[in-house]
């Protein structure tokens, strides 16, 4: 039976002393230090118990660990112990409950004299009991008699940690409305049980603290901006206050659930959590400092002066549910107040729905009259939200309908209380959890609305507890036997046993301490407070186990957080998109970040086990596309690594995961990792076939027999991947003649590798993105719209998938729609699905029960093919509140590519013109793609826009750039290639690069200039096909760079954080211009101001000449990926993943935001502004063009906003898509997007159509 008690913790003072700043040493008394874990029961190397949290000593002991000349006074209350709560948030939500003790300790005499810190000194010390039932009144308690009990002056019969272990180890976990556990320590009794799981969720706190600190107006605008999942910070110079009203808050907002970061007690260092854009509620005490924050829109909860401050408006509750919830807070807070007037005896119809309890100091009593207040709230705010649940397998609830039927009802438009209550992440959870599961069954919203339309007391929804729980005692035998009778007293809290190996590094670790002391002895006084350690040796004083240790509990604590993100991620609900959620972007980075490759293993294993555990392996659409790009990822990052076995592990999961398609058959997440080279790898295969041999169970069968059943297998999974079916069976014969199997065997595998190529080529069609593996019998895929991505990289190269993973911190709820959900009702550009004649029987008895799952299961499927419908239409989408006139459907879809766009590029004017004028070739767009090809299109041709496709590249092809005559691409397979625009000849083959290449550039005198991830810049001469000089070197990858060609200025930026400036004429690097704490995105050089957009969420305006930062711009919600600059108005236009377009203009003192523009509801991809015209494009396929009226005399006053003057133009109709790229054309008021589903879409805003 699991122990209600997991852990007792010490966190105080440990061996190695280190301020909050991290200067190691004993810097004096005013100083404060960081706390460290320094005794534990269960021990560390207890195998069958994970470690306590990390963070735990910092938020037992938020302020730091302090030292004291003096410990208790009886006479002095600021030497008293302190006891408060504290409640931690685990990655996968779970919440762990911790009781705490605070109090001074001698400081230990071998650390004293270690740091030479003053005789008879104290510090701050901190027992703990953690638990997983929040049970705050049994664990205070608990904790308490042990602390009574260890300063006892009669002491103790056992020593201390004898009686902790047996409490520890003994005190079960009562089974909930069933069982009282009784548990003595010494001679205090104590009790918990766990009351049954029907009725209102358990709430071992009070709320009176809640109601006493804020007043009946402001504990309702408290709770509403709880509602509306504002960012709550509350204030008060009591810990134990933050904990509890935190706690009492998320309770009275049931049946709805706190969705985002919750740390009821924020330890002081981590202050700036506040400034996060993210919806939060945290605890700060009252003595830290915040005036040097921003606090924009923080709603500031002062507890102790009944005080609540925000710069964001909080939408009032709509009447009259307002006066109702206020006058029955009133009634139950104020009873005498508000019945002054009514007569002492009953008189009438006076009947009750709730027990009188005015007269009566508060109790449970109280509690639970606050919390049906509430709900009664919910009852009839929400009245008939069941009928406008849509679909009650997705649980879609149909908002605007709703609010349509309460505008009737109220005679009053929809209020926005209400409209951003529907729209926030608790009540859409509410919806998906609530409906069709087992808590519908004790959903008490439900039943008290059903009560209230019955006419009955709403106290009748609530159980009746009529079973008396059974009593479990649990007794220390040990208590009261000792023979000798001793006792055992302490003057502190005493140090559990340490082993040998612990004593031994504790010593190390002094000794070193003291070594350092010694040596700088020559320098200060041995009084002085202020005496360094020294460099940091920790890592250098670990042994060898030691590091051992350490990693391991590296290795356990990220697949702890991997376990949780993906069961999270697998609960997301249908309006969630799993590509901008907070699980997807944690596992992303924990993939991407960790070098030993910790995160992809752990995240492919924990993948593994809930296979194991039973779980069916069935993705929705949405989980889908996550999961397949979090596995590209992993394997991406595994293959630079030569990670086998995770690999290998990976390919196995893939074949299990599925979604259903439009036929009900499954499409596997193996089909869609073909675009990853480790396939074609003969030594993996080769490895892979030695494992299924090693992992073989029947090792008494014939030898060639189980080499073939293993090489079947194989070559199921070459079959899933659509490996190409020469590249496969020269694979499986290689393998095969090493092992010397006989002819028979070899006819069976051949049989059996093309019976399920052709088998998989009949419904899904080529899935190869080689060129010369496509294969004229490949019948088009039926997942036109999703096939795209098949091709694409790992999302390390998918700029827009990072994108909408940074999105997740957008506090606009409109740019956290789930773009998924309306794959259900694709109509994609290239129009709408229809069948095909092509049908295929196959049927196969090789081996079924060895193969994955998604072939055994297709062997004996009649499978029909779906062709795509060329002549469809675009959906009929709602328009914009922007008008008719001013969205149009002149939109053309330009298809040539079979995979995603990666690349688009725009033939300019200046590009192209020459002494004759203006060129045919102005105009035109180049795409580049993940099926290697680079195309060239010609708007003026309606019906037969491509004019070229230029091959060569054998890799996804990233960037383009174009001249008169040249045309120049670069790509992941490190090559720059130069083409004949005319000719569509491939002139030179430009390689130098170690690492994919992101950007390139066309210059004058046939000059090419590049940037990759090897972070390098070059110059190529076009003419002698040679590097000319490699012009900047970056510490990282490159991702974007500008060059004025007219000064020789280079400007490079990318994961370094860093903008480097480089003068090519001069050959020197004239800045680094430091600022940026994470990726640069995007960059913009004109003249001498660079303006930099970055990962970290603000943008930067930079002097050239002077090398120093002018200002900063930090409005936006998200990472910035594109920024512009208008040098005659000196204004700038950032545009981010928060969806949101800022325009920034130059004033006296520095820049300020005179407009925002938010009809995107998408990261904005690309910004493109010309004197009069601005372009803009979305990743969610949205475009829209801006135009600025020209001066006229006098149309202008000196002091006007031309920033502000921009108007929206022109936009197209929508469409659902997924786009990557975006290049405009402002001459001739066109746009070009390039999507993931492989097709260009082409709007002129200037044609109506």
């Amino acid at each position: 039976m699991a122990g209600i008690f997991e852990y007792f913790v010490v966190c105080g003072l440990g061996p190695e002393i280190r301020t909050l700043d991290g200067n190691k040493g004993f810097h004096g008394m005013g100083v404060m230090y960081l706390a460290s874990l320094l005794d534990q029961y269960p021990p560390s190397n207890h195998s069958l118990y994970p470690p306590p949290p990390p963070q735990l000593p910092t938020c037992v002991l938020p302020a730091g660990v302090e030292f004291y000349s003096s410990g208790f006074d009886s006479n002095d209350v600021s030497t008293f112990p302190r006891s408060y709560p504290i409640v931690l948030t685990e990655g996968d939500g779970s919440k762990i409950y911790v009781s705490c003790i605070a109090f001074r300790d001698p400081v230990s005499d071998d650390i004293a004299e270690a740091y030479r810190i003053p005789p008879n000194s104290f510090a701050d010390k901190c027992i703990c009991l953690v638990s997983r039932l929040p049970s705050f009144c049994m664990l205070r308690n608990a904790l308490e008699e042990l602390f009574a009990l260890c300063f006892s002056p009669t002491g103790s019969s056992k020593p201390l940690w004898d009686v902790i272990e047996y409490m520890v180890s003994n005190v079960p976990l009562p089974t909930p409305g069933k069982d009282r556990v009784l548990f003595a320590i010494e001679n205090c009794l104590l009790s918990v049980e766990a009351p049954p799981k029907e009725g209102l969720p358990h709430a071992d706190i009070s709320f009176q603290p809640l109601v006493e600190c804020l007043d009946v107006d402001n504990l309702i605008a408290f709770f509403t901006a709880v509602l509306l999942e504002r960012r709550i910070l509350l204030r008060s110079n009591k810990y134990s206050l933050l904990t509890l009203v935190s706690e009492a808050i998320c309770h009275l907002i049931y049946p709805f659930r706190w969705q985002h970061v919750y740390i009821p007690l924020l330890f002081f260092s981590g202050v700036d959590y506040i400034d996060a854009p993210t919806p939060y509620m945290m605890g700060l005490h009252s003595g830290v400092d915040t005036s040097n924050l921003a606090m924009d829109g923080v709603v500031v909860v002062d507890l102790a002066y009944n005080r609540i401050t925000t710069t964001e408006e909080i939408p009032p509750i709509p009447e009259p549910d307002l006066s109702s919830l206020r006058g029955d807070l009133l009634k139950l807070l104020h009873p005498n107040v508000v019945g002054i007037d009514a007569m002492k005896g009953s008189f009438g119809n006076s009947s009750e729905q709730y027990p009188k309890v005015g007269n009566k100091p508060w109790g449970e009593d109280h509690d639970l009259q606050l919390r049906l207040i509430f709900l009664k709230f919910f009852a009839s705010i929400l009245g008939g939200y069941r009928n406008f649940i849509e679909n009650m397998g997705t649980h879609v609830f149909n908002t605007q309908a709703f609010l349509k039927k309460r505008a009737r009802s109220t005679n009053q438009p929809p209020e926005p209380m209400i409209t951003q209550f529907l729209d926030s992440h608790g009540f859409l959870d509410y919806v998906e959890r609530g409906l069709g599961s087992d808590e519908n069954n004790n959903n008490l919203l439900d039943k008290l609305q059903d009560a209230i339309g019955r006419g009955q007391n709403p106290m009748s929804i609530l159980p009746s507890s009529l079973v008396e729980p059974e009593i479990i005692t649990i007794s220390d035998p040990g208590v009261g036997i000792s023979g000798s009778g001793a006792k055992y007293t302490y003057d502190r809290f005493p140090s559990n046993n340490r082993t040998e190996e612990q004593k031994e590094k504790r010593k190390q670790i002094l000794a070193a301490a003291s070594g350092a002391f010694d040596y700088s002895g020559s320098r200060h006084s041995p009084s002085s407070p202020s005496v360094l350690v020294g460099k940091d040796s920790k890592a250098e004083s670990l042994s060898p186990r030691e590091r051992a240790a350490e990693r391991e509990r590296m290795v356990l604590d990220i697949k702890v957080k991997l376990q949780g993100l993906w069961l999270r991620l697998l609960k997301l609900g249908a309006t969630d998109d799993p590509l901008s959620s907070f699980e997807y972007g944690t596992i992303l980075a924990l993939i991407e970040s960790d070098a030993e490759g910790i995160g992809g293993s752990g995240f492919v294993e924990c993948i593994r086990e809930h296979i194991h555990s039973g779980w069916q392996c069935h993705l929705t659409e949405e989980q889908f596309i996550a999961v397949k790009e979090l596995l590209k990822t992993a394997i991406g990052r595994a293959t630079s690594r030569n990670d086998m076995p995770t690999i290998r592990d990976a390919l196995e999961v893939s074949a299990e995961m599925y979604k259903k398609d439009a036929n009900n058959v499954p499409d596997y997440v193996q089909r869609h990792l073909i675009s990853l080279s480790i396939w074609e790898e003969l030594r993996f295969w080769e490895g892979y076939f030695d494992y299924l041999m090693d992992r073989s169970s029947n090792k008494s069968t014939n030898y060639a027999t189980q080499v073939t059943t293993q090489l079947i297998l194989v070559a199921s999974h070459m079959a899933g991947l659509g490996l190409h079916d020469n590249d496969a069976w020269y694979m499986i014969e290689t393998i095969a003649e090493k092992n010397n199997i006989g002819n028979k065997q070899f006819i069976k595998l051949r049989g059996f590798l093309s019976h399920v190529q052709q088998l998989r080529i009949s419904y899904w069609g080529i899935s190869s993105v080689k060129a010369q593996s496509m294969s004229s019998f490949g019948l088009p895929s039926p997942h036109s719209h999703d096939s795209a991505d098949d091709d694409q990289q790992p999302a390390e190269a998918s700029g827009v998938g990072r994108s909408w993973v940074q999105s997740m911190f957008s506090r606009d709820t409109t740019s956290r729609t789930n773009s998924f959900s309306r794959v259900r009702r694709w109509t994609s550009d290239s129009g709408t699905l229809g069948t095909s004649s092509v049908e295929g029987n196959y049927a196969c008895v090789l081996c079924s029960n060895k193969l994955p799952l998604h072939l055994s299961l297709s062997l004996s499927l009649s499978l029909s093919c779906l062709a795509a419908n060329e002549n469809g239409t675009p959906r009929k989408q709602d328009l914009s509140s922007f008008g008719q006139k001013k969205i149009q459907t002149s939109v053309r879809m330009l298809r040539g590519h079979s995979g995603a766009v990666t690349a688009l590029h725009c033939v300019t004017r200046r590009e192209v013109w020459d002494l004759v004028g203006d060129r045919e070739d102005a105009g035109f767009f180049i795409s580049g793609s993940t099926d290697c090809l680079v195309k060239i299109w010609d708007p003026t041709l309606r019906g037969s826009e491509l004019r070229a496709t230029l091959k060569g590249h054998t890799k996804t092809v990233r960037a383009i750039s174009s001249d008169r005559g040249k045309v120049v691409s670069g790509s992941d397979d490190q090559s720059v290639i130069v083409w004949d625009k005319q000719t569509s000849q491939l002139l030179e083959e430009l390689k130098g690069h170690d690492g994919q290449v992101s950007c390139v550039r066309m210059l004058s005198g046939e000059r090419v200039l590049t940037a990759a991830h090897d972070g390098t810049v070059k110059m190529w001469d076009v003419r002698t096909d040679t590097c000319v000089a490699t012009v900047g070197r970056c510490s990282s990858a490159v991702l974007c760079m500008e060059y004025d060609d007219s000064t020789g200025i280079l400007a490079a930026g990318g994961r370094d954080a860093v903008a480097n400036i480089w003068d090519i004429r001069a050959g020197r690097q004239m800045h680094k211009l430091l600022g940026h704490t994470k990726w640069i995105r995007s960059i913009r050089m004109v003249g001498d101001t660079v303006i930099t957009g970055s990962d970290d969420w603000t943008a930067r305006m930079w002097s050239v000449s002077r090398g120093t930062c002018d200002a900063v711009l930090a409005c936006h919600a998200g990472p910035i990926l594109c920024v512009e600059y208008l040098m005659s108005d000196r204004g700038i236009i950032t545009g981010s993943t928060d969806g949101l377009l800022r325009f920034w203009e130059n004033e006296e003192g520095g820049l300020r935001c005179v407009k925002n523009v938010t009809i995107h509801n998408a990261p904005i991809l690309s910004v493109n502004a010309g004197e009069h015209w601005l372009g803009i494009g979305a990743a969610d396929n949205s475009m829209s063009l801006f135009h600025r009226p020209q001066e006229r005399l006098g149309g202008f006053s000196s002091t006007g906003s031309k920033m502000a003057g921009w108007q929206l133009y022109r936009t197209p109709q929508r469409t659902v898509a997924l786009v990557r790229c975006v290049a405009s054309d402002l001459e001739r008021k066109r746009i070009c997007s390039g999507g993931r589903n492989g097709l260009l879409r082409l709007w002129e805003a200037t044609i109506n159509i």
